[in-house]
């Protein structure tokens, strides 16, 4: 289910996704594929991991990444879910041919 509310999204952000919902921040992204596509791969991990282990992993990667980093695009980027998302969102098919807990390649 995608919906548009601009004041979820932190800023510099488009999209961000919590099962089962994606949040667009801009009502011309509903169409925008790659985008769709960046968020519907976040919510295969979710499923993937049940969702709240999702999020804490997530949370754990984003600040061993700001310790090692000290930035926290840097530190965003490599998150292995991130990492994932952004390699594969060009793909449209990428969902249909995705081994279980891919993620673990980044």
């Amino acid at each position: 289910m995608v919906l548009v509310i601009k004041y979820l999204i932190p800023k510099g952000f488009r999209g961000l996704t919590v099962f089962p919902f994606i949040f667009l921040f801009n009502k011309k992204d509903k169409t925008n594929q790659e985008l769709l596509n960046h968020e519907k791969i976040h919510i295969r991990q979710q499923l993937e991991m049940l969702v709240l282990p999702f999020f804490v992993w997530y949370g754990i990667e984003f600040f061993v990444g700001l310790i090692r980093f000290r930035n926290r695009r840097v530190a965003y980027l490599n998150i292995s879910f991130e990492k994932e998302a952004y390699q594969n969102e060009k793909d449209l098919n990428y969902l249909k041919q995705r081994s279980f807990w891919n993620f673990l390649k980044y």
